[in-house]
């Protein structure tokens, strides 16, 4: 409380001797080098040159490639190329069938595998759980499975997970997730 006193009892001080010079609201005349004098404009214009305009540049046209390969393949007799996806995804295709839908993906570093068909009818409350299907690791290139017992016309989104796929030098973990887009099955 004592403390309180004092700071009051010194801020008075202060605009009582300075009185609004503590406030930047003293006199705006002076007269030193480089500050307005009284009836010139505190605004200082240096007349420059407009600003060029652009020009045209060209660059050469270089073709984008249709497919390309988005994650190694970790045989190299494997020649089935994957579309690009975000780089922490791994690709997947899926093909709609009768009430089902086929997921075809590249190996990744001898996982496991589970696969659900998320349904993307909007839903009021909790949201039901994904029914995961298991898929053992595989010795090819690619692994496929394939989703029954879906709505025909119904929207999905396929999920994949590759819950064991290590992790590299620098601590980050390998490609282990992937998703299609919105898929209608037959």
């Amino acid at each position: 409380m004592r403390h309180t006193r004092i700071a009051i009892a010194l801020a008075a001080t202060s605009l009582t001797l300075g009185g609004c010079a503590a406030f930047g609201l003293g006199d705006r005349t002076a007269t030193t080098e480089g500050a307005a004098r009284e009836g010139e404009s505190w605004l200082l214009v240096q007349q420059g040159q407009a600003t060029p305009s652009p020009s045209v540049t060209m660059g050469a046209p270089s073709p984008t490639p249709e497919v390309s390969l988005s994650v190694p393949t970790p045989d190299p007799r494997c020649t089935k190329l994957w579309p690009r996806t975000d780089p922490a995804l791994i690709p997947v295709r899926v093909t709609p069938g009768a009430g089902s839908l086929r997921v075809d993906w590249p190996t990744q570093f001898n996982s496991n595998y589970r696969v659900a068909a998320v349904p993307q009818k909007l839903v009021k409350g909790p949201q039901p759980q994904p029914v995961w299907q298991e898929v053992a690791p595989g010795s090819g290139c690619a692994m496929s499975t394939t989703i029954t017992g879906l709505t025909p016309g119904a929207a999905y989104i396929v999920w994949l997970d590759a819950p064991n796929t290590g992790h590299r030098l620098d601590g980050t973990r390998n490609l282990y997730s992937g998703r299609s887009g919105v898929v209608y099955p037959e």
